[in-house]
């Protein structure tokens, strides 16, 4: 009789993690999203306020402010928006928040007043079919000043990265 022996062969599979910190790189001229989820990644506020201060626009600044100041009122109905996601590939038909935030004015109290109600609705759907999808949920969130149920960020962060905003007195 002869003895066989069976032998387990193992591999040992590893795993990298990428740990994310304040000096994980963005490409150049990052999507609003992209600033966020970076920050809101962060684990202390501290890198949190790095990242804004690196990533600074007052594109960036202008959504913040629509958030977090309680003097800024939405023009737009709250809740859902009825539009179009932009589904088109990434890097083609997109604008984004970077380029639009000019034309926020129009969907606050006090920005352009003399706009008829559909109007604006209309405007503002229209930004969002062009906008990237992220950009646009982004949008949603800031004009039901909800941005917080999303990312992980806080007025008090976004005081320490912008000590320049003044709060209040915009409406």
């Amino acid at each position: 009789m002869t003895s066989s022996t069976k032998t387990k062969k193992t591999t040992k599979v590893t795993t990298e993690t990428k740990a994310v910190t304040a000096s994980t790189k963005l490409p150049p001229n990052p999507f609003m999203f992209e600033i966020l989820e970076l920050a809101s990644k962060q684990r202390t506020n501290q890198k949190k306020v790095e990242v804004f201060k690196e990533h600074s626009t007052d594109a960036l600044k202008a959504i913040l402010i629509w958030n977090f100041d309680e003097s800024v009122i939405s023009m737009i109905p709250s809740g859902d928006v009825p539009y179009e996601k932009n589904e088109v590939p990434v890097g083609t038909d997109h604008t984004s928040l970077r380029k639009e935030w000019k034309n926020l004015y129009h969907f606050v109290k006090g920005g352009n007043d003399s706009l008829s109600q559909v109007r604006r609705e209309t405007m503002f759907i229209q930004i969002l079919e062009g906008l990237h999808p992220k950009e646009a949920d982004i949008l949603c969130l800031v004009k039901d000043k909800n941005l917080q149920s999303q990312f992980k960020i806080s007025k008090e962060v976004v005081e320490q990265a912008f000590p320049d905003i003044q709060w209040g007195g915009r409406s």
